[in-house]
């Protein structure tokens, strides 16, 4: 079972490792880590569900990102550099109120991941998702996040 956290990439897409959407729409999706891995991995799982995903490096790309385009869901690290995930979601409920907010951490240098993941929540994070992580608990918290805005 693949994991992010260090990822690697996963097989070219086959008939037979294709996941359906789990979603009644296609999302507009901006993804948020400053680990291009990281950003490459989750694009991909969720372009295979049929979302269309935009990645950003920090939070000054988000803002950029959700001023030039429609945004169903924003998933953000915590940790990053140029405007960190919490200014992201913060700036998010401000001018984007109806975007949900997944908030994903390992941690850093003086900060626990769990400590991230708090932070994020009391800000207004709808979910929040500790790396590293797997396709599945990916898709999973992105269901959570979007049917607990229905």
């Amino acid at each position: 079972m693949e994991r992010v956290g260090r990822p690697q990439l996963q097989p070219p897409v086959t008939p037979t490792n294709v996941i359906s959407n789990p979603f009644a729409a296609q999302l507009s999706v901006v993804m948020a880590d400053d680990v291009a891995e990281i950003q490459t991995l989750v694009k991909h799982w969720l372009s295979e569900a049929g979302h269309l995903v935009r990645c950003a490096s920090s939070g000054r790309e988000v803002a950029q990102l959700v001023r030039q385009q429609h945004v169903d869901l924003i998933i953000t690290d915590i940790l990053m550099p140029d405007e960190d995930g919490l200014s992201v979601i913060m700036d998010a409920k401000r001018t984007h109120p109806e975007a949900r907010l997944l908030a994903i951490s390992g941690g850093g240098l003086h900060l626990q991941a769990s400590d991230c993941l708090l932070m994020a929540k009391a800000l207004g994070a709808h979910d929040v998702l500790l790396k590293p992580f797997n396709r599945e608990q990916l898709l999973s918290a992105v269901s959570r996040v979007i049917q607990s805005g229905v």
